[in-house]
C-alpha cells in the first residue's frame, strides 16, 4: 500500500516562498516632512531666546525625534535593483521601484540586483555518450526574478547557480556523442543549437527553485581531451576519406552507366562485353584516380 510522505512545516514554507510587493512609499513626501521638522526645530531655537523657554525646548525635542524617525527610513534603489523588506527577520515583501524610497524605521532591507548576469563556466572534462573524454564549457545568461526565493530559499544564489551550471553541463554532455560522421544522431558538435536548448531547459529546472530565470545558454568550448585528441583526429580524417571515396565511387558508377546507355541509344558504337569491360575500367580509373589521367594512343585495336 502506497504511503503518503508529508513534508515538514519548514520544508513546506520553503517551497511556498514567493515574492510579493512591500508596503513602502516614495521618499519625496517624507523629504518634505523632514524639512518641516527642521523648520520646527529652528522655531524652537528662536523661542529659547524669548520668554517661552519651555515651549522652545519641547519643540526642539519633538522635532529632533521626528527628524530622526524620518531620516532613518530613507533608502535609494537603482534601476533593476530590488530591496527585500524584513520585520525582525520576517519577510514583508519586495520593493522594486527605483529612486528615493522610505519605509518605517523598524523595517530592515536587503538589496538584491535584478540585472542580467553572465557566467562562463570553466572547461570541464567529461565523457560523452560513447565514453570519449571531452572538454566542454558553456556561457549562461541569467537574472533573478523572485527575490524572496533567491535570498531565503538558498544560502548563496550566485554560488548555487555556478554549481548547477557545472552539473547541468556534465549531464547534457553525457546524453550525446561528440560527433557522428554518418549524421544519424544528434551530436554535441553538429547540433549546437539543439544542445543549447536542452542545456537551457535542464538549467531552468535546476535553478527555478532559487527564483532564477535562464535567458540563454550556449556552448563556448568543445573539444576532445588532449590524451585522445590526436587519435580522434586521425579517426575523423579516416572516416572522412572513406565517406568521400564512397561518394566518389557512387558518382563514377552512375556516370559510366549513363555513358554506356547513351552510346547504346544513339548507336555511336557497338560494344561487346569485352569492350564494355575495358571502357568501364578506363572510365573508373579516370574518375576515381587521385592523379590526373594521361592519354595513351592505341595504334592497334582494342584486342592488340
Amino acid at each position: 500500500m502506497a504511503q503518503t510522505i508529508e513534508l515538514a512545516p519548514d520544508l513546506q514554507a520553503l517551497r511556498l516562498s514567493q515574492e510579493r510587493p512591500a508596503r513602502t512609499q516614495s521618499g519625496f513626501p517624507m523629504l518634505v516632512v523632514l524639512l518641516l521638522t527642521i523648520g520646527i526645530e529652528a522655531a524652537g531655537i528662536g523661542l529659547l531666546a524669548g520668554e517661552q523657554v519651555a515651549l522652545g525646548v519641547t519643540l526642539i525635542v519633538l522635532a529632533t525625534i521626528a527628524f530622526t524617525f524620518v531620516a532613518v527610513g530613507f533608502y535609494f534603489l537603482q534601476p533593476n535593483q530590488a530591496a527585500a523588506i524584513l520585520l525582525f527577520g520576517d519577510y514583508k515583501g519586495t520593493d522594486r521601484t527605483a529612486g528615493l524610497r522610505w519605509r518605517l524605521p523598524w523595517l530592515t532591507r536587503t538589496k538584491i540586483s535584478t540585472r542580467i548576469h553572465n557566467i562562463t563556466s570553466e572547461k570541464l572534462k567529461v565523457n560523452d555518450l560513447r565514453g570519449n573524454p571531452i572538454e566542454i564549457a558553456a556561457n549562461v545568461v541569467w537574472r533573478v526574478t523572485d527575490t524572496s526565493q533567491a535570498l531565503f530559499d538558498v544560502v548563496d544564489y550566485v554560488e548555487f547557480i555556478g554549481i548547477q551550471i557545472e552539473s547541468a553541463v556534465r549531464a547534457v554532455a553525457g546524453k550525446y556523442p561528440y560527433d557522428d560522421i554518418e549524421h544519424k544522431e544528434v551530436t554535441l558538435r553538429g547540433d549546437a543549437e539543439h544542445v543549447s536548448e536542452v542545456l537551457e531547459t535542464e538549467l531552468q529546472e535546476r535553478v527555478g527553485r532559487a527564483g532564477i530565470t535562464i535567458d540563454e545558454s550556449r556552448l563556448t568550448h568543445l573539444a576532445y581531451a588532449q590524451e585522445i585528441a590526436g587519435a580522434m583526429l586521425r579517426r575523423q580524417q579516416a572516416e572522412a576519406v572513406i565517406a568521400a571515396r564512397a561518394k566518389l565511387v557512387l558518382g563514377a558508377v552512375s556516370m559510366v552507366e549513363t555513358a554506356l546507355q547513351m552510346l547504346a541509344e544513339k548507336g555511336i558504337v557497338d560494344l561487346d562485353d569485352e569492350r564494355k569491360a575495358a571502357m568501364v575500367s578506363n572510365l573508373m580509373v579516370v574518375l576515381c584516380g587521385e592523379r590526373e589521367a594521361q592519354a595513351v594512343v592505341n595504334t592497334g585495336t582494342l584486342y592488340q
